[in-house]
């Protein structure tokens, strides 16, 4: 199975791997944003270390049944071969109605198939107003239209 674009990665191939992985996200469809991942993928999540598509399903059912109305944009930071590195924001909110802002950054390695080989992400949370809320386009795919991070001074 080959997931195009493949490295080496030019900074517009980059840039298209990076939103493939933003919008997949945005579906928050554990099973859809798992085929992006080899099988026996590594993740270093915050504090959760991971191996394994199924490891994966089951992280991101629980992420999406916690974090509501999720939406994330995802930046290409640097890139090199194999290898890209991005920054990302999402928001969403909690059961109890509370809106948070994560901050954070990725290291991902692919295989020669474009298959992400390896996740690693640091991520920090900051609860928001609803006020403050920047990213309000209905669930699912953000507008090409919408600002990116450096247009949001993020």
């Amino acid at each position: 199975m080959s997931r195009p674009p493949l490295p080496p990665f030019t900074a517009e191939t980059a840039a298209q791997k990076a939103r493939m992985a933003e919008d997949a996200w945005n579906s928050r469809d554990p099973e859809k944003v798992s085929l992006a991942y080899t099988p026996d993928s590594v993740w270093r999540n915050r504090g959760e270390f991971l191996s394994g598509r199924d490891a994966i399903v089951a992280f991101l059912t629980g992420k999406w049944e916690k974090e509501l109305e999720y939406r994330l944009i995802k930046e290409v930071w640097a890139h090199h071969a194999n290898r890209i590195a991005v920054r990302f924001a999402y928001e969403w909110r909690d059961a109890s109605g509370a809106w948070f802002r994560s901050y954070g950054n990725e290291n991902w390695e692919f295989d020669e198939a474009g298959l992400m080989a390896r996740r690693i992400a640091s991520i920090n949370d900051r609860r928001i107003t609803e006020n403050e809320r920047l990213f309000h386009w209905p669930l699912g795919r953000r507008p090409d239209d919408h600002p990116s991070l450096s247009d949001l001074a993020l």
